[in-house]
This record gives structure tokens, C-alpha cells and sequence, in this order.
């Protein structure tokens, strides 16, 4: 499954340090070994099963949720092949409000997968535009409703924008990294302003989700698993109401920061570094 994107012509915020100066923590040879001979044959045989089924259910499944439900089990597969488990902090707090924006950090290819599994609500994400061309995964894509995003120009990226904005407003969630990409160094990095501009848009709330774990699990560049505790933290709806597109950049600073200040709090080595 495609991972969800943001897009938005300005940049915010400088990056802070790398959280691991001297790279990330190296997996053990054992478990080295155990992704290559057995993980990955297993989440690639998964990920082709649950997507073959998908495209079927796609001929008749117009709304996407039986779709949207294979998604999940395949996401629930792939963490039960990683060996990770995952805490959800603040469940309470995603059924307060029937549609929002809901952006989290971006650390790892796993991110996908853990909220796809752990998500308990049918959502769209954004995906980039190039991989509506791909056969079966741009099937995939437009029967269950996805939202294509055209990164060419300022102006393609805002129309794209546009089409998040009527599935929200067609009370459908959306899910998005406003990092735009994995972080290299652990911590979340710069924030573009895509996610605020939607949900001021549609004057729904712009939720933060904090992910910890995964980019030990899985960094940018590795091919192996380091199995380790998952979590996924819900912060505080924050409300767009009365906001204009002129507050998307001081929204989005407000998601840089709570976003980054949980992920401070919670992770383990620069909680316990304190």
C-alpha cells in the first residue's frame, strides 16, 4: 500500500539535530538474517494477497470501506511480521469529531501499515500522482477513492489540495505526513503547510499524531527490521474555526510544535537523557 503524502509550496521550520548523531541502532545479525530469510518473503506474500483481493472487491466496492478493511488486515499482517507492538495513546480522542485532518510525523516506511492497523475509522491519504499510472497499484488507488497529489507546481500542488478538501467535506478523514518525506535523523522535520491549508478549508479539525518507534523499527535506507515497542500518540484536536488560509502557516507551526514536543516526551532516549 502507497504511502500518504503532503504537498505545499513553503517551507517552515529549520530541522532540529539528528536524534542518533553516529546513525540509527543497527539490528542484530539474527534479526538481519530473520528479515531477509523469512520477513520479507512473508510482507511481500501478504502485501500481494491482500492487494489482489482489494482490486477485486474494487469492481463493485464504490465507497472504498470494504477496500479500506482489506487495508487494515494487511496492515495488521505486517505488524504481526515485524514483531512490534503497538500502543495507542489517547484512542478517546479520535471519535470526538466524525471528520478531520489527522497529520502525523513521518519516520519510516512502517507508518503506513501501523496506522492503517491501528486507526479504528475509515480515512483517505494522499498519494503521489505517478502512482496512478502504475498497473494494480493505480487501480488500487482509484477504485478506493484515494486523493492524487501532482507536485509539477505551486498550482497543480494546490488543486490537488483542492480534491482533499471535497473529501473532507464529503465527511470523509484524511490521513498526511506534512514532512512530505521520511526523516533521516529520528526527529520530525520541517512541516509544509498543506494539512492546515485543508482543514481550514473545510473547517474541520487538524488533529496531531505522533508515531514513535518506527524509525528505529525501520530507518530510511535499511532493508532490515529491528523489532522494538510501538506507540501512537493522539493529541488534542486543535480547531479551525473562523480561521482563513493566512493562519495555515502559524496552524502549521502549532502542529510542528506539539508533534515535536510529544515526540520528545515519549521517546525513550531523549526522555530518559533528561
Amino acid at each position: 500500500m502507497p504511502e500518504p503524502i503532503d504537498t505545499f509550496p513553503e517551507n517552515l521550520t529549520s530541522a532540529p539535530e539528528p536524534l542518533y548523531p553516529d546513525g540509527p541502532p543497527r539490528a542484530s545479525a539474527f534479526f538481519r538474517w530473520l528479515t531477509y530469510l523469512l520477513l520479507t518473503p512473508l510482507i511481500l506474500a501478504s502485501t500481494t494477497f491482500f492487494g489482489c483481493i482489494s482490486l477485486l472487491c474494487g469492481l463493485w466496492d464504490k465507497s472504498g470501506s470494504q477496500q479500506h478493511f482489506i487495508a487494515h488486515l494487511w496492515a495488521r499482517s505486517l505488524l504481526l511480521f515485524s514483531l512490534s507492538p503497538v500502543t495507542l495513546v489517547g484512542r478517546e480522542k479520535l471519535r470526538a469529531h466524525k471528520t478531520a485532518v489527522y497529520a502525523s510525523n513521518h519516520l519510516s516506511y512502517y507508518d503506513t501499515p501501523v496506522l492503517f492497523a491501528k486507526l479504528p475509522f475509515q480515512f483517505r491519504i494522499l498519494a503521489k500522482q505517478g502512482l496512478w499510472k502504475i498497473p494494480f497499484i493505480g487501480w488500487y488507488l482509484n477504485r478506493s477513492g484515494q486523493v492524487p497529489v501532482d507536485q509539477s507546481s505551486a498550482r497543480t500542488a494546490i488543486a490537488s489540495l483542492n480534491r482533499g478538501i471535497h473529501t473532507l467535506k464529503h465527511g470523509l478523514p484524511l490521513v498526511i505526513f506534512p514532512e512530505g518525506g521520511r526523516t533521516k535523523t529520528g526527529h520530525p522535520q520541517t512541516f509544509v503547510s498543506g494539512a492546515a491549508y485543508m482543514a481550514i478549508k473545510a473547517q474541520v479539525p487538524l488533529i496531531p499524531i505522533t508515531l514513535i518507534g518506527t524509525y528505529e523499527l525501520l530507518p530510511m535506507h535499511t532493508y532490515h527490521l529491528h523489532p522494538r515497542p510501538l506507540a501512537i500518540i493522539i493529541g488534542d484536536p486543535i480547531p479551525t474555526d473562523g480561521l482563513t488560509t493566512r493562519d495555515a502557516n502559524a496552524l502549521t507551526e502549532r502542529l510542528l510544535s506539539t508533534i515535536t514536543q510529544t515526540y520528545l516526551n515519549y521517546h525513550p532516549v531523549t526522555r530518559d537523557a533528561r
